[in-house]
This record gives C-alpha cells, sequence and structure tokens, in this order.
C-alpha cells in the first residue's frame, strides 16, 4: 500500500523552479524541508492552542495529538493531500453549551468523539457516492449559516467571560490583532492571533508592574484582586513528562449539542481539498470522502484521550501558498515539532497563565471571524438571500443559534442554541424547496465550500 514516502527531490532542492510548485509527492533539501515544517507549527501554534485554552482542555494534550492526528492524516490520505490536523474551533461554542449544563472535560471530549465518528461515516458516504452529494445535501446557504451562527453563538463567551477581566487589556489586544492581521503581510499575517497573545502579554506583565493587582471577574465568577499575569505555574512545572489525559464519557444532551457542527466540519474539509486542488493543479475530487474520513478518525483518536477535535488547518494552506512548497515531508516533520512541544509540561504552564484580559481581545476578533465565513461562504458561493427559499430558513436558523432560542421537549430533555438553529436551517430549508414553485427552485451552486478560515486574499484562518 503507498502511503506518501519516497518524495523526489525537487530541481536542485534549494526552491522550487520559475512557475512551478513543489509537489506533494516532492521536497526540497532535508535542512529547507525540516525549517518549512517549523514554520508550519508556528502558523498553526496560535489556533491550536488557543482552542483547547477557550475549552477548558489541555493545551500541551491538544497539540501533542495534533501531530499524532496529522500523522495519521497523512498516512490514510497517502502522502496526496497535504494538510495539518490543529484543534478545531468549530466547538468553542459547544463547549460553552455543555458547561452550562453542568458537563465537564470528558463530557465534552465524549461529545467530540461522537461527532468524530459521525464525520468518518459522511467520509465513507461522500466517497462512495461522489463529492455531489456534499452539495445536495449540505447546499452552500445552509452550510453559510450553520458557520455563522457557530461563531456569532459565541459572542456572549467572549463579552460576559473574557472581556470583563481586563477591559483595557482586551481592547489593547484587539487592537492590536486586527493591526496585524491588516497591515501585515505574508507569513506574518497569517501568525496574527500568536502575535497577538504575545502582545498581550508584554502588556499584561506590564499593566502589572505600573498599576499593581486588578479586582475583576475571573472566568465569569465574582470579582477578586488578583495579577493579571500569574507565571507561578511555570516554574513549578517539569521541562519533559507526558500531558494529562483522561477518558471521555456520554451523554445524549451534550451529542446533540455538539452533532450540528459536523456541517462545518464537512465544509472546511471539502474546502481544503479543492483549495489544494486548485493550487497543486492536482484533481482530488477522488479524494475528498477519504479525508473526511480520515478527520473524523483522527477526532476519535484526540477525543479518546482527552484531545480535542481536530480539523484541516487553512494557516497551513496560507503557508503552501506564500512559499508554493506542497510538499507532505514538510507536514510529517511539523508533525515531529508538535509532538515534542506536547512532552513539554513547563511549554503549557506558559499557555495556561494567558491573562482573561488578553483572551478577551483576541476573541472579539477570533469569534466574529469565525461567524462572518458563513457569509463568505454564500459570496464565494453567489447565494441569492433575495429569494425566499434562501432567506427564510437561514433567517430563523441563525437568530435562533445566535440568540440561544431553546425548545422544551420534557423536563430532561430541550434543543437550543447551535443544535437547533442547525435543524431549523437544514430542515427548513429541504421543506421549503420541496413544496417551493419552480421559479424559486435555482440550480444548486457547483463552487467550492470555503475551509475554515479561508479568505479570498490569503487564506488564513486567524
Amino acid at each position: 500500500m503507498k502511503v506518501g514516502f519516497g518524495w523526489k527531490l525537487h530541481g536542485d532542492g534549494r526552491s522550487p523552479r520559475p512557475g512551478a510548485v513543489v509537489r506533494p509527492d516532492e521536497r526540497l533539501s532535508w535542512g529547507r524541508t525540516v525549517g518549512l515544517g517549523a514554520q508550519h507549527v508556528v502558523a498553526m501554534f496560535g489556533a491550536t492552542f488557543v482552542a483547547p485554552v477557550l475549552m477548558g482542555l489541555d493545551p500541551n494534550l491538544a497539540v501533542m495529538v495534533s501531530g499524532v492526528a496529522t500523522v495519521f492524516f497523512l498516512l490514510v490520505t497517502q502522502g496526496r493531500i497535504p494538510s495539518y490536523l490543529g484543534s478545531s474551533l468549530s466547538f468553542v461554542g459547544v463547549a460553552a453549551v455543555i458547561r452550562t449544563q453542568g458537563g465537564d472535560a470528558a463530557t465534552l471530549t465524549g461529545a467530540l468523539l461522537v461527532v468524530g465518528a459521525v464525520l468518518a461515516a459522511c467520509g465513507a458516504v461522500v466517497q462512495g457516492f461522489g463529492a455531489k452529494v456534499i452539495h445536495a445535501v449540505l447546499p452552500p446557504v445552509v452550510t453559510g449559516a450553520v458557520v455563522m451562527l457557530i461563531g456569532f453563538n459565541l459572542a456572549p463567551v467572549a463579552a460576559g467571560t473574557y472581556w470583563p477581566q481586563d477591559q483595557w487589556t482586551a481592547l489593547l489586544v484587539m487592537t492590536f490583532t486586527a493591526l496585524a492581521l491588516v497591515v501585515l503581510r505574508g507569513f506574518w499575517s497569517r501568525i496574527a492571533i500568536f502575535l497577538g497573545l504575545v502582545f498581550g502579554y508584554a502588556v499584561s506583565w506590564l499593566f502589572d508592574r505600573l498599576f499593581g493587582k486588578i479586582d475583576s471577574p475571573v472566568g465569569g465568577g465574582a470579582p477578586t484582586e488578583h495579577w493579571r499575569l500569574d507565571l507561578s505555574g511555570v516554574g513549578k512545572a517539569d521541562w519533559i513528562g507526558l500531558p494529562s489525559l483522561h477518558a471521555p464519557s456520554f451523554s445524549a444532551s451534550a451529542v446533540l449539542v455538539a452533532l450540528p457542527v459536523v456541517v462545518a466540519l464537512i465544509a472546511e474539509n471539502a474546502g481544503h481539498v479543492k483549495a489544494v486542488s486548485e493550487m497543486t493543479g492536482d484533481p482530488l475530487d477522488d479524494r475528498m470522502g477519504t479525508a473526511i474520513m480520515a478527520d473524523g478518525a483522527a477526532t476519535v483518536l484526540s477525543t479518546a484521550v482527552g484531545g480535542p477535535a481536530t480539523t484541516t488547518y487553512a494557516e497551513n494552506i496560507g503557508v503552501m501558498a506564500a512559499t508554493r512548497v506542497y510538499s507532505t515531508a514538510a507536514y510529517w516533520c511539523a508533525a515531529a515539532f508538535a509532538i515534542l512541544f506536547g512532552l513539554c509540561p513547563k511549554f503549557g504552564a506558559v499557555v495556561a497563565a494567558i491573562p482573561g484580559g488578553v483572551l478577551g481581545g483576541i476573541t472579539v476578533v477570533l469569534y466574529g471571524m469565525i461567524g462572518l465565513l458563513g457569509a463568505q461562504i454564500w459570496i464565494h458561493n453567489r447565494v441569492d438571500l433575495t429569494n425566499p427559499l434562501h432567506l427564510v430558513p437561514v433567517a430563523a436558523g441563525v437568530i435562533v443559534g445566535i440568540g440561544n432560542v431553546t425548545l422544551k421537549f420534557t423536563d430532561n430533555f430541550e434543543l437550543g442554541g447551535i443544535a437547533l438553529g442547525t435543524l431549523i436551517t437544514l430542515l427548513g430549508y429541504h421543506g421549503l424547496r420541496a413544496l417551493a414553485p419552480t421559479h424559486l427552485k435555482h440550480p444548486a451552486t457547483d463552487g467550492p465550500l470555503l475551509d475554515e478560515g479561508t479568505s479570498s486574499y490569503d487564506d488564513d484562518r486567524g
């Protein structure tokens, strides 16, 4: 069985030939390949460790399993689809809902494991029936709405949990991150979230020295006096050690909250495969189902030991687009670096010390960007929102999802927020389409679904 090893040296091994790209089965010199692998790690770093922090999971474990998941993905796709599998931000809102219902980290990872299994099953269906099944069941109008409500559903978390911890630091970090995303170019723009975190660390340390402790709520609780940046745990942490593992537990209500995110994950994977296909000139529609299955199975592997769900990362598409190097050898190197980082508890302690105000500034930008990706999907696929068939189910579903509207069935079972909004959008669209007059039933768009974080100018997630 071919697994994607045995890369051919591209040209002189120093840089891509003029007008050419380094294909997945090629590589530059090993020194340059290792350097590119390190660059991929830096590109994915911000979102990969911010996601578990926001969900209450171990960032060390998340980084380590992202490396393992990437290796698994490369093996399953036989080296044809260069991709890094990092922590999915699509589940941050899900985590917040599950915790408000009394769930813990094990309940969350159990729900994500089920989502991973369902995603793998969807991948098998796509592989069996072809990529067209995605557009039939999940047309862009539906996918865009679901991605939008997932992102905007997070607004209360940013506004109520993180921002109040240190509003002035949050404002400065928000401003710096926005400037970094817009003003910086290429690689530096792709790590803007990481740069924002570093800036926030520095501002928090400086404010502690200038103004002393701050009296503010921590994690949405009562106001208490505390240092903005508390690094006491860093000195106590070991340099080498395994991250904390835990088994998942399963709750039907938590699973129902998490399942709608499958829609977003399918869109992310489909968009990633199409983006790589377009940039390398290698037709990959026949591997789309395999890629979705691989991501789903990788999520199962990650969540089985207490890690977050995984997804293909658009930041790394940006790195490939900038360097014109699509070699999977660089991703093997990136995975090795990530596994080594995950085995350093001191790194995890540094991540765990991120001040709440810093996360406030980051999440205001990040959550909004996730939500607006839904609008980007509509624009990219020319979705006509003047058509009532599109407008009505989207309008209802998005408001239900963002407003956390709930529908109570029994004393022990209710649907709300993301889950209910997704169901209303999906079932509403297909139900209305079955009854709509012919002139409203426009042909489905064959345009590509966008990867999470893909942008029209640089394919960044942020």
